[in-house]
């Protein structure tokens, strides 16, 4: 009886074991709005839609086939997710990342300057550089890195992604940041 006991007790535990063993949490990571938000952000800050709205449309064939897939992908977006993410604290971010990307861009097109997989800038070489312009230039980096990491963070809030998970985030914006090279 003493021996039975012991063994019911064993497979009670065991069991209870085995169902928390098999219980997993599916952490669902919306992909394909952050790709959508890190678009519409990096082509705000690097001036793609500003540009584009300076260019007087043609009234040609392919204008209007362009104008059509506008508007079916608005009306896809207006249907789907959260495809737009804006609070006080992402526009300042994004102001600041602007007025500096125009500091920025020289250094990127004579190729100081690179977009990591990670997200974030780094220096890519100094050649050329007088003292100074290399201090302006780590100046730029720190201050651009800083500002992605706070911006990655209020996009993952945003969009309700947990804070473990802003390093997909930021990779998710690193393909963007690198489309978008001057």
């Amino acid at each position: 009886m003493k021996g039975s006991r012991k063994t019911a007790k064993v497979l009670v535990v065991f069991g209870i074991l085995t169902v928390f063993a098999c219980v997993t949490i599916n952490i669902y990571f919306p992909e394909k709005e952050v790709e959508s938000v890190a678009g519409e952000i990096v082509s705000d800050i690097r001036g793609k839609n500003t540009e584009e709205k300076e260019q007087s449309p043609k009234k040609d064939q392919e204008s209007l086939l362009q104008y059509e897939l506008f508007h079916l992908t608005a009306l896809e977006a207006w249907a789907g997710e959260v495809t737009t993410v804006s609070n006080p604290t992402i526009r300042a971010l994004k102001k600041e990342m602007k007025a500096r990307y125009s500091l920025m861009k020289p250094y990127y097109q004579n190729g100081n300057l690179k977009e990591g997989q990670d997200g974030y800038v780094s220096v890519a070489h100094t050649k050329g550089l007088g003292l100074k312009e290399k201090r302006d230039l780590q100046t730029l980096v720190d201050a651009e890195n800083r500002d992605r990491k706070r911006l990655y963070a209020e996009v993952a809030k945003a969009l309700k992604i947990d804070p473990s998970q802003t390093n997909k985030v930021a990779k998710i914006f690193a393909k963007e940041w690198q489309k978008n090279l001057p």
